[in-house]
């Protein structure tokens, strides 16, 4: 069915587009005029974030190109010797990586997924990249969830973003550490690796052209050996300059994140990812190799991200009438909600929000307002609130395209081919995370 009927991510961008706008005309009381406005003054409002998921992309591949990495990676995918072995152990991994960092996990589910895919034959390569993106389901419930750490920092920012509703933070302890939560991640882990591992075909497993893997597997020459450079070239080809530069990323992130109070952030991670692309690769021309040929991939980042901001622009934008999308939404949810279905609905309100601003931040910006002051009135726990509206915003991210793109770009599958797969983990995890959510409101 998803085969049939699911259009390249490109196109979907635009559908959504359209279809937000009519919505937000009857819903909203909005003009064309006023919507057309909206989106197109927000159309480049994620410019900065589309570089940022670019460079993960990019850089992530690039060090993983490296030599010492790649052998690393060729001999943990020696480590399953059956196809099920191999997508239960791609669904763990990434899904762990994802609960630790989201954009650590985001690339290197994928690209253990695709050593895999070189090295075991009959595995289905479908499947084995969808089981390493479905652990992407889990982020916003682990340590780099941007609500939860977004709640957890003090400032008058909080109180504003909440309405007043929360005056002082809301420690991890009360979210991402909670001992709820951190069951229904085991629960979501163990959910989809048996979901993903029983979705692998007894026959008939679509596995992939081997030119394709077998083109990645070249080592950007290094140009050493050479006796008849000129200074230039001897420059390119100096290991020196490489160690200096990742030695001043690596004194500038452990300076931030060891003594001054940082976080394992987008950006920190870009510069990890950058640091040891350059060490490890050993010399500057052959990373600008490598670089270069792993930013083809970012194509699809580039250029749909601008339509996703335009949409989150309707969605958010506030017409003659006073309201938006978001506001009606999240209103619809309060009406009628108790205080143990509160979270429940909190969580499929900003799951369905997410399918057009598949963003944590943006969902900040619409449902703090709302959500955290309906919930006091109610007396549901703001952690419990936060975590719901954390989980909403992960949970369909299984069946939107825009988190899947750096994925796909490096499988070199479309979102067709992965999201029928995911539309089951989405069920599972959906129960899963809905139970969890009411036994946790009790």
């Amino acid at each position: 069915m998803v085969q049939r009927w699911l259009p390249e991510p490109f196109i979907f961008a635009i559908l959504l587009t359209f279809v937000a706008a009519a919505i937000a005309m009857p819903v909203c009381h909005q003009t064309p005029l006023e919507v057309v406005e909206h989106w197109g003054g927000a159309v480049w409002n994620l410019l900065a974030f589309a570089m940022q998921m670019a460079l993960v992309l990019v850089c992530g591949s690039a060090l993983a190109a490296a030599p010492a990495v790649k052998r690393g990676i060729e001999a943990l995918a020696r480590v399953p010797k059956t196809p099920p072995a191999a997508i239960a152990l791609v669904t763990v991994v990434s899904a762990l990586a994802c609960w630790l960092n989201w954009g650590f996990g985001l690339i290197v589910g994928v690209i253990f997924a695709k050593e895999i895919a070189r090295q075991l034959q009959g595995v289905d390569y479908r499947l084995l990249i969808a089981s390493a993106y479905s652990g992407f389901v889990v982020w916003h419930a682990g340590l780099s969830g941007s609500i939860p750490l977004t709640m957890a920092t003090p400032g008058e920012a909080l109180a504003v973003a909440t309405n007043g509703a929360l005056t002082s933070p809301v420690p991890v302890g009360q979210t991402i550490l909670d001992p709820h939560n951190l069951v229904m991640v085991l629960l979501v882990i163990v959910g989809i690796t048996l979901a993903n591992t029983l979705m692998h075909p007894r026959q008939g497993a679509v596995t992939v052209d081997p030119a394709l893997l077998a083109e990645d597997t070249k080592v950007p020459e290094s140009g050493k050996g050479s006796t008849d450079l000129t200074p230039a070239q001897r420059l390119e080809r100096s290991p020196v300059l490489s160690w200096l530069i990742a030695a001043m990323f690596i004194v500038f992130l452990v300076l931030r994140l060891a003594f001054r109070g940082g976080s394992l952030d987008l950006g920190a991670v870009i510069m990890i990812f950058l640091s040891l692309g350059l060490l490890l690769h050993g010399t500057p021309v052959a990373y600008v190799r490598a670089f270069g040929k792993a930013a083809t991939g970012a194509a699809g980042i580039i250029l749909q991200f601008p339509f996703y901001a335009g949409i989150m622009g309707i969605i958010t934008g506030v017409g003659a009438s006073g309201i938006c999308m978001g506001t009606v939404l999240a209103d619809a949810c309060i009406r009628i909600s108790t205080p143990v279905t509160y979270p429940l609905l909190t969580f499929l309100c900003a799951a369905v929000l997410n399918l057009f601003v598949p963003s944590g931040g943006g969902h900040w910006a619409i449902q703090a307002p709302i959500m955290f002051t309906a919930g006091a009135d109610l007396g549901v726990d703001a952690g419990l609130t936060g975590t719901a509206i954390a989980w909403g915003d992960a949970w369909t991210n299984l069946i939107q395209p825009f988190w899947a793109l750096p994925a796909l770009a490096i499988a070199r599958l479309s979102a067709k081919d992965i999201m029928g797969y995911c539309l089951i983990d989405l069920l599972v995890t959906g129960l899963i995370i809905g139970g969890g959510l009411l036994v946790w409101a009790m």
